[in-house]
């Protein structure tokens, strides 16, 4: 067996190290989290020389300490709102995205750079607008609120993420089924969508995640409710470790779905532009 080029070898190192490096925080933080709180200034970060404890899971998640920390009920609001809002981007980026892949029509490209520009706008400039039209229609401090919040902003990158999975299925599909007599909208339920159904669940996954994570919208459009992001930053300000099992336990289902839809990943953090 030849040996490893320099090259592959400084490749295969610097890998290693970036990785290295983006996961130091994790790991320190998930070793906060299950150590006790007489450890958790030890001059060694990454000690294990500690009897682990989980009390602070058992007090965020099974509620078994002070009511503030008690999480269990934010894990909940945002587990309905990232569901919420995943479901309604896939179900309005869909028909849009299929329009884009499959009809040339006038300003397309012009309307796809228009999607993309919208990705880029920072939340906090839609705040203020947001928060007087949901007061006006009576969508502030609402779940629902909040999740067509989290579509509107995940809805350009699934439909530029979506198109590119849509061009990747043939045209002679769409010919052939159109020729059989199938209608435009049989094409799109019954033919295309079942072909890039995992696309699709992907999508969904990313549309997921960034709402799980969103900090903006859930701080400024909620009062009662606390989602998890606002929870963690309340819990923060006062116990490393309670704050430490929220936020391990909050990048649980992120780290899960990432691993699930990692080929897929690239697409999505490009936004569709990358095939």
């Amino acid at each position: 067996m030849a040996a490893p080029s320099l090259k592959s070898l400084l490749r295969d190192i610097s890998s290693v190290s970036v990785v290295a490096l983006f996961m130091f925080p994790l790991v320190w933080w998930g070793l906060t989290s299950i150590k006790p709180s007489s450890e958790y200034y030890d001059i060694d970060p990454l000690s294990i020389d500690f009897t682990p404890t989980f009390n602070n899971y058992a007090v965020t998640i099974l509620g078994e300490g002070p009511a503030s920390f008690d999480s269990r009920q934010s894990i909940v609001d945002s587990t309905i709102v990232s569901l919420s809002a995943s479901l309604i981007t896939v179900l309005f980026a869909l028909p849009a995205a299929y329009g884009f892949s499959q009809f040339a029509f006038r300003c397309r490209k012009s309307l796809l750079y228009a999607i993309l520009f919208q990705r880029f706008i920072p939340p906090i400039t839609l705040i203020f607008p947001l928060l007087i039209a949901y007061h006006g229609i009576g969508l502030l401090d609402r779940k629902l609120g909040v999740s067509l919040a989290h579509a509107a902003l995940n809805l350009p990158f699934a439909v530029l993420l979506l198109k590119s999975f849509f061009d990747d299925v043939p045209q002679e599909v769409r010919e052939a089924a159109k020729i059989d007599g199938a209608t435009e909208f049989q094409i799109f339920t019954r033919i295309i969508v079942p072909v890039i159904k995992g696309g699709i669940a992907a999508t969904a996954i990313l549309a997921f995640v960034f709402s799980w994570i969103e900090f903006m919208m859930a701080l400024f459009l909620t009062f009662h409710i606390r989602l998890l992001p606002v929870q963690a930053a309340l819990v923060a300000s006062n116990v490393w470790g309670i704050a430490a099992s929220l936020t391990t336990t909050a990048l649980i289902p992120v780290f899960i779905f990432v691993m699930l839809t990692q080929k897929h990943l690239v697409r999505g953090l490009t936004m569709g532009l990358y095939k």
